[in-house]
């Protein structure tokens, strides 16, 4: 095997990878290894991607079933972190790639290839994932994208297909641009791109419509130092909550997400997401935390997790910020553990119990019933002490005629 004759191509099996194997061969004349990975995107089996690879040129095909890793090391530390990009957006996209890239690295140096192609276009935000990634793992590879490097549009697309009579149906093509997986499904481009245009009943597959809800859904699920491993009593690996969870959360319509978002490279864009397995996860690990986190840990926390958010949907994955982030928040997930009963209805996941033997609510110090262990007596003392700044700049305030004034009372 030659150094330096290959190209490492992230490969989904639809038509713009399925062309970019042969094309970039011609473009560069460089072979091609493919590699695709299972995050839970649903849609053709690994196999069937494989051959397609395969058939359309590649040398080598590299597929791998990550559901599991994924789950386990990149949904599990998204959770931990509560990560909501600008309050509301789990970072579906923005987690896997970074798992990708590691796979892209791995078949880069199994197979001798000094360069790494992915199908992005060059005002995305993945473009940015996949290249800082890469210089990340491995500075010495180098990145391209056929789309935004070397012209391949889609009427090209359609075009070199037919002339190579390359082994691939052309479906009509989706209005919308789809990226899924386990943890969610980002919904962009077409008529969204109007944000006047509200979302129409074929946007949406992981959620159904929450105006017409089934019964409610009562679920308990038990964490263990901030990862779900019981629903309903159940045994569950992280997987398997996700997966539970996206089904029972879907059927009531939750996840379901609109907004205008800040891109990393300085535009907004219109998203839909739908993220009913991760809503619903979130909100009731968010739920734990306030039971069993110390208020100043969790008040340093809550700032942690909206960097941490940024962060990672802005390509610092492998960042030492993140990693140095990575280590705080591990250490806050020691109590939490317990367990949260929510119902879930009609596009609503709400928190209806708490419970945790390493909760920090006390009863008997919480309580206005008798029983109650909290010295009310020592509150004088307290807001003496805690509010004697403030009375002290009053009083200078006071005498330089600067006090706060109270109106004259004018009644009568």
């Amino acid at each position: 095997m030659s150094d330096n004759k290959r190209i490492v191509l992230a490969y989904s099996g639809g038509l713009d990878t399925s062309v970019a194997i042969p094309y970039l061969k011609e473009r560069t004349g460089k072979d091609v290894v493919a590699v695709s990975l299972d995050v839970g995107q649903g849609g053709e089996s690994l196999e069937t991607i494989k051959q397609r690879a395969l058939a359309c040129g590649a040398v080598e095909a590299y597929v791998v079933d990550a559901r599991e890793e994924f789950a386990d090391e990149y949904c599990m530390l998204a959770l931990k972190a509560n990560a909501m990009y600008e309050g509301v957006y789990p970072l579906v996209s923005a987690i896997s790639r970074p798992l990708i890239t590691k796979h892209l690295v791995r078949a880069a140096h199994q197979f001798g290839a000094d360069t790494i192609s992915h199908g992005c276009t060059g005002k995305g935000n993945d473009q940015v994932r996949f290249e800082v990634s890469i210089q990340s793992i491995d500075p010495t590879l180098k990145a391209i994208s056929p789309i935004r490097d070397l012209s391949l549009t889609r009427d090209v697309e359609i075009k070199f297909a037919k002339d190579h009579k390359l082994p691939i149906t052309q479906t009509e093509k989706s209005p919308y641009s789809i990226d899924q997986n386990v943890w969610g499904r980002a919904i962009e481009t077409g008529f969204l791109e109007d944000p006047w245009n509200a979302p129409t009943k074929d946007c949406y597959s992981y959620t159904d419509d929450p105006a017409f809800p089934p019964v409610e859904d009562e679920v308990v699920i038990e964490f263990k130092q901030g990862v779900p491993v019981k629903i309903d009593g159940k045994e569950v690996t992280p997987l398997q909550a996700i997966e539970e969870m996206n089904r029972r959360a879907g059927a009531q319509g939750i996840g379901r997400i609109d907004l205008i978002e800040d891109r990393l490279v300085g535009i907004k864009s219109r998203e839909l997401y739908e993220a009913p397995g991760a809503v619903a996860l979130i909100t009731a690990h968010q739920e734990l935390e306030n039971c069993c986190l110390e208020r100043e840990q969790h008040r340093i926390k809550r700032d942690i997790d909206k960097r941490w958010a940024e962060l990672v949907y802005d390509a610092q994955w492998f960042s030492p910020a993140v990693r140095s982030l990575n280590a705080f928040i591990e250490d806050t997930q020691k109590y939490v553990s317990g367990e949260i009963r929510m119902t879930l209805h009609g596009g609503r996941a709400v928190v209806t119990g708490r419970r945790s033997d390493s909760s920090l609510y006390d009863y008997n110090l919480a309580t206005y019933d008798s029983g109650d262990s909290f010295d009310q007596h020592a509150s004088n003392g307290f807001i003496e002490i805690y509010g004697l700044p403030s009375k002290v700049a009053a009083a200078r305030d006071v005498k330089f005629g600067n006090g706060i004034e109270v109106p004259e009372n004018t009644v009568e």
